[in-house]
Order: C-alpha cells, then structure tokens, then sequence
C-alpha cells in the first residue's frame, strides 16, 4: 500500500508566523499524500472575547453555544484554513482546503454527556473514504478544519486530534498511515518543563505505568488515547512531536512513537 501522512498541528505555531511558515515548507517538502489538520483556538478565543461573547472552557474543552459556533467556524473553516492553503500553494504544495461537512467527508453527532452541556460540539461517527482518497489519488493535498456536520444541516465544533485520529483509522483501510501529532513540545516528557526528559518510545504496558506514576500530564493524556485507539486500530505508527522537527518526525528520527507492544 502506498504510504500517507496525517500530521495534525497545534499549539502556539498557529499564533507564530514565522514558525509557522517554516512548518509549511517542511509539509510542502513531504513527498507524497498527506494531509494536514488544525485546530486555532487563541485566536477563535481573541476575536470571541473581541466580539463581546462569553468563552467557557471545561478540561480544556471549549464550550459551543450558538455564538461561539459563529466564530470557530469563521476563524478555523475560514480565516486559518485558507490562509494555510494560500500558504502552502505558496509553497508548490497543491492544497485543498476542507471541513467535515464538504461532500459529507465527516460525519458526526452532536456530544450528549451526563452531566455537561458541550453545546454544539461533534463526536465523530464516519469518515468518507472514498471522498478523501478520491483527492489524494488526484495528487491533492487536503487541510482539514476541525468543523463538521450532521447530516441534518447542523454544524459542529470537533476535536482536531480526534480528527486526526478519525481519519488515520479509516484511511489504514487504503493506505500505510503515519499518524504525527506536532506542537510545541519535543514529545512526551517526563517533565513538562524539559525537553530532555523525552520518552522516545511508548507501547500501552508503559502508558499504564506512566499513567499509574502520575509522569504524563493531564494535558497529555487525551492524546496519547487517541494515539493508542490508532494503533490498534491499524494506523501504521503515531508520533508526537515539535512541529519544528517535522522532517525528522517523519524519518522517525526524533518525538516519541506509539507502538502496538
């Protein structure tokens, strides 16, 4: 099978210009399929706060009413997806940019929890195959914007590791996937606050240790799940890392990689 890269990017790059176009050119550089998935949540949160509406945020979970689902849809579908494929044009990288809801690429349902109202946020429920790669054999490369829909004419605020994860998963069906996570972190760490303290190799008997030891942050956890549900899941390997390293991510050469055992 041919190999696909899915590298999601988060974190303060987005709000840095220079470091974000150097990580551009790096993904333009990657030879072959891949797609790339953003989030851009300081700046939904700037123009919210700017605009008068009142942001919620419960472990890290923004919460989605009527208002904020404006902005998050302007912001991340609008302003940062396509100044990310202007750039990346830019860049000789042929780059489509998309949401969930684009010829029903992603389909999700609106997040029921016991004791939390998310609003309107997306829990993913199917990934259009053939529509994703239909654009990767016409030599597309796809952005992904974390926003998707119903199928009912409703859109939704959806996590966009989870996107990531969603679409490694599904696409391992067609492709050999490389799934990388980048921010601004050298990988998983001992210690937040040493990029020395890297974990270069993860597979779920350590998680649980770490996990038990308290070593990974809460930060941390949810996307080291989502890594974990991709393996099993059949996606090649997962690697978190900086997003200034892209290059040597992709050579597995640095970050730390998810394996089966």
């Amino acid at each position: 099978m041919e190999q696909l890269f899915i590298i999601k990017i988060g974190g303060q790059v987005i709000d840095q210009p220079a470091a974000l176009a150097l990580f551009l050119q790096d993904f333009a550089n990657i030879p072959g399929k891949k797609i790339l998935v953003h989030g851009g949540g300081k700046l939904a949160t700037t123009v919210a706060e700017a605009m008068g509406i009142r942001q919620q945020m419960i472990d890290g979970r923004r919460i989605t009413d009527a208002e904020t689902l404006k902005v998050v849809t302007m912001v991340y579908a609008g302003y940062i997806n396509k100044n990310l494929v202007a750039a990346l044009q830019g860049n000789g990288c042929n780059a489509i940019g998309l949401t969930g809801s684009d010829a029903n690429g992603i389909l999700a349902e609106k997040r029921i929890h016991p004791t939390v109202d998310f609003g309107f946020v997306g829990d993913i429920r199917s990934v259009n195959v053939d529509f994703f790669q239909s654009l990767l054999q016409a030599g597309l490369s796809i952005v992904m914007a974390p926003i998707t829909h119903d199928h009912k004419g409703q859109l939704l605020n959806t996590n966009a590791d989870t996107i990531a994860q969603e679409l490694a998963k599904a696409l391992s069906s067609q492709y050999e996937v490389d799934l990388i996570y980048c921010f601004e972190k050298a990988g998983v760490l001992r210690d937040v606050q040493d990029n020395n303290s890297l974990i270069t190799k993860i597979n779920p008997a350590d998680f649980e240790s770490l996990k038990t030891q308290q070593i990974i942050s809460a930060g941390m956890l949810p996307k080291l799940e989502n890594a974990f549900a991709a393996v099993h899941a059949g996606v090649k390997k997962v690697i978190i890392g900086n997003y200034a390293e892209l290059q040597l991510l992709v050579q597995q050469r640095a970050g730390t990689t998810i394996t089966h055992e």
